[in-house]
């Protein structure tokens, strides 16, 4: 058994390591999964996300869509996802030398996330519309007895 597990090339697919979105959520706990400071992390990552910011950089990236991340209760498709990318080739080097560790690729993922044009965009019209809500409660304040 111990032979086989070691036989097995890093180029291989099930070689690649693994990133779920709970690892870089900010929304989560250590203990829920979170694997990188809070500070650096990203609000609700998702799956397709952290692709997009490791096949941009250069890495072999699978996106495996119905997988999910044991910790986490939530079911919801939002949630979903994992990512698999190729750190280290067949002699053991990593593909890219900016990133030798798994933490690395984390690191640099969250860091890239928020420069997304899809996550500019969102939070540009979620400002406006909390701006305008908060117009809306000025008749309170205390009864008079």
């Amino acid at each position: 058994m111990a032979a086989a597990a070691g036989a097995a090339s890093p180029a291989d697919k099930e070689r690649f390591i693994c990133i779920y979105p709970a690892y870089l959520n900010n929304k989560k706990t250590i203990a829920e999964g979170r694997r990188i400071p809070i500070d650096k992390a990203v609000e609700n990552p998702t799956s397709t996300e952290i692709q997009d910011v490791c096949a941009a950089v250069g890495f072999n990236v699978l996106l495996e869509k119905n997988k999910m991340y044991p910790r986490e209760w939530n079911r919801d498709v939002q949630y979903r996802g994992r990512v698999r990318i190729q750190l280290k080739q067949d002699d053991g080097n990593p593909c890219l030398p900016q990133f030798p560790t798994r933490k690395s690729v984390m690191l640099y993922a969250a860091e890239t996330i928020p420069k997304l044009k899809t996550r500019t965009q969102k939070m540009g019209s979620s400002d406006q519309s909390l701006q305008q809500g908060e117009g809306g409660k000025k008749g309170k304040g205390k009864k008079k007895k």
